[in-house]
């Protein structure tokens, strides 16, 4: 299986928090599934980690946590690319915030199942895992 974590689901399994579904943590540490966090999701996390934001706490730069936890799980990022900016602006208005929507668009166009606990991207044409 092809998984693209949204930003929440990565920060879970790399912190190994118990907020990550029992199916969610089986699928992204099986070793046969591909797994993918989004470029969209390090900037989001360059955001929250430039406004210090009380939701990202993390011990380290975003730089080192990244380089630490990104080879460990064998995981690769997946790129945002033109078709994927452009499938945005097709998608219905069920969700208003632009990095999720990236996620979505970013599903969909490279056929991939979301790892969200988002219940608003049930309401998509995606499969969701969660």
């Amino acid at each position: 299986m092809k998984l693209l974590m949204d930003t929440h689901a990565f920060l879970w399994l790399v912190e190994g928090h118990n907020r990550l579904s029992s199916a969610a943590a089986q699928a992204l540490t099986e070793s046969e599934n591909a797994v993918f966090p989004s470029v969209a999701s390090v900037w989001e996390l360059s955001i929250k980690s430039s406004r210090q934001s009380p939701q990202l706490r993390l011990n380290e730069p975003l730089d080192a946590f990244l380089n630490r936890w990104i080879p460990r799980y064998q995981i690769q990022l997946l790129p945002v690319d033109l078709p994927h900016a452009l499938e945005v602006c097709r998608l219905p208005h069920h969700h208003s915030d632009p990095f999720d929507r990236l996620l979505i668009a970013q599903a969909q166009v490279e056929g991939l199942t979301l790892v969200s606990a988002d219940r608003q991207m049930k309401n998509y044409n995606l499969p969701v895992l969660w």
